[in-house]
């Protein structure tokens, strides 16, 4: 029987399925069919496989060739099957051995020369196929350090065609160069990508003034909660946000394997770095769309912008200038921690588990205002302006901070104060420490994503505690889901201070953030 059988991945959003890919050399009218659900460029595949087989000097069969992929069911899509496809008809004619390519999986996209080009999505596609008792994987060489993030698997990078049908020939385990894994967990640090210019690292130093605003960076970089900031052109509103994911904590191996998953599929790893250890941070244009933003695609579904920002920060500059559609299009993840995208081919989901950012000018006009030459904009007009970031969306929001322009008399003082990154860094790693002892034998690792259940059960305040929230939920200035973003900011600062439980001075003080006080 002419059938030969191997294994490849289809992605669907982050997550990969195991697919058999089966090839079939038999009698008939000679002609190549693809079956099982396929795009168009999955379609296009038996061109480029057949030009990569005859480029590498092996006989192309002159017989009736099928190509199934199994689940027929499951869509297809993109140029990642093109090395399993090729291997398996190779199989099916007899220049390879069959019992070599039926355990291995196979990942890569093939050039017209019979050379093996990278393909995105190769980690969670390998760590599908280690859930599914891989063994040995075969990706690209380019593609290798990525795939070698994956413990106690053996990873065969290539660089053509040719040279994987020899190795599979001659059974050599050393024909071909291999990443041995031995179960340990890969080093941490990995060469940076090469810089196109040479660039200052960022640092909170580089901020003079607006102490308010940097205690408030330091409280959301604690507790994981999200931030707007209003003011003037020029006082430092963008630099503020830029700076705060140097507060944040590296991330732990499993969140560094998530989030290098979701730029592996989006295709923006940067080169030289296969592990992203730090914390994402994503600041789309204002007039990027819904699409950009939470994800989709008329094709592939692809990640957005509150997906690649996963576990780090989304920064959004100008927020009014942003169409409302996009502004509230991020409320469900805000709440869930995932993405939903829904289209006819079928429907895909994304973890979205970021801090957002918010910042925004108080009118439209965005000039300078000084006692000498106020501001034109009239109140009305200053009102619409921030009423384009809806009630909901800001309900949403943890701490709410005005920023002033600081006079000359404060730049020069506050240089005396002003705190570097690291060492606010070190505070907030030791309040998260606290916040993860505490929140210990459960999934959530920082106060924002304590459910609201365990808010009024197992973390409950005490009364005098809570009496100031009690006043503002009676007078409606706080709202139930408002309570609820107090309380877990609270929780933040008496983390920051080392106490055991927040006290009314917590709360009062994560009631003014909440409010926007000063």
């Amino acid at each position: 029987m002419a059938v030969a059988r191997t294994r490849c991945v289809a992605l669907v959003g982050v997550s990969g399925h195991v697919v058999e890919v089966e090839a079939d050399v038999g009698q008939g009218i000679a002609g190549v069919n693809l079956i099982g659900m396929l795009d168009t460029a999955l379609s296009e595949a038996r061109d480029r496989v057949r030009s990569a087989i005859i480029n590498s000097r092996y006989a192309w069969p002159d017989a009736r060739v099928t190509v199934s992929l199994f689940p027929a069911s499951l869509p297809k899509r993109g140029s990642l099957f093109d090395l399993a496809i090729a291997i398996a008809l190779l199989g099916a004619a007899g220049l390879v051995p069959k019992q070599r390519i039926s355990l291995p999986f196979f990942l890569g996209e093939l050039g017209l020369d019979g050379s093996v080009k990278p393909v995105r999505g190769v980690l969670p596609a390998v760590l599908a196929a280690v859930e599914a008792g891989a063994r040995t994987v075969v990706v690209p060489m380019a593609n290798a350090a990525e795939a070698g993030l994956v413990p106690g698997l053996t990873v065969v990078p290539v660089l053509t065609l040719a040279a994987l049908v020899e190795w599979l020939r001659s059974g050599d385990p050393a024909g071909v160069p291999t990443l041995l894994e031995t179960g340990e967990p890969p080093p941490r640090t990995y060469p940076a990508a090469p810089a196109l210019c040479s660039v200052p690292s960022l640092d909170l130093a580089d901020v003079a003034g607006q102490a308010m605003a940097r205690r408030a960076l330091e409280v959301c970089a604690a507790g994981g909660h999200n931030l707007w900031m209003t003011g003037q052109p020029g006082t430092g509103k963008t630099m503020l946000a830029e700076r705060l994911p140097t507060l944040l904590p590296p991330l732990d191996r499993d969140q560094a394997l998530e989030v290098t998953a979701i730029h592996s599929v989006a295709g923006t790893l940067p080169p030289g770095r296969p592990l992203l250890t730090h914390p994402p941070f994503m600041a789309p244009h204002h007039t990027a769309t819904i699409a950009a933003i939470v994800g989709g695609g008329s094709g592939v579904i692809r990640p957005g912008a509150v997906s690649l920002a996963h576990r780090g920060v989304l920064f959004l500059d100008e927020a009014p200038e942003y169409p409302a559609r996009v502004l509230d299009s991020l409320r469900q993840p805000l709440e869930s921690g995932r993405v939903t995208v829904a289209r006819a081919a079928g429907t895909v989901s994304f973890p979205a588990r970021f801090m957002l950012v918010l910042a925004a000018n108080p009118c439209p006009c965005a000039q300078p205002s000084t006692p000498e030459t106020p501001c034109q904009c009239t109140p009305n007009q200053r009102r619409r302006y921030l009423a384009r970031l809806s009630g909901p969306l800001i309900d949403r929001i943890d701490v709410k901070v005005r920023l002033a322009r600081s006079t000359r008399r404060e730049l020069l003082s506050d240089r005396q104060f002003i705190e570097p990154s690291a060492v606010v860094a070190e505070r907030v790693s030791l309040a998260r420490e606290r916040t993860v002892k505490r929140l210990a034998g459960t999934p959530w690792k920082c106060n924002a994503e304590i459910p609201t259940a365990m808010l009024h059960g197992d973390y409950r305040l005490p009364p005098s505690a809570m009496s100031p929230l009690y006043r503002c939920l009676d007078t409606g200035e706080l709202s139930a889901r408002g309570l609820d973003r107090v309380i877990r900011v609270s929780w933040t600062l008496a983390d920051l201070i080392g106490k055991e439980r927040p006290e009314v001075a917590e709360t009062n003080t994560a009631l003014g953030l909440w409010l926007g006080a000063q």
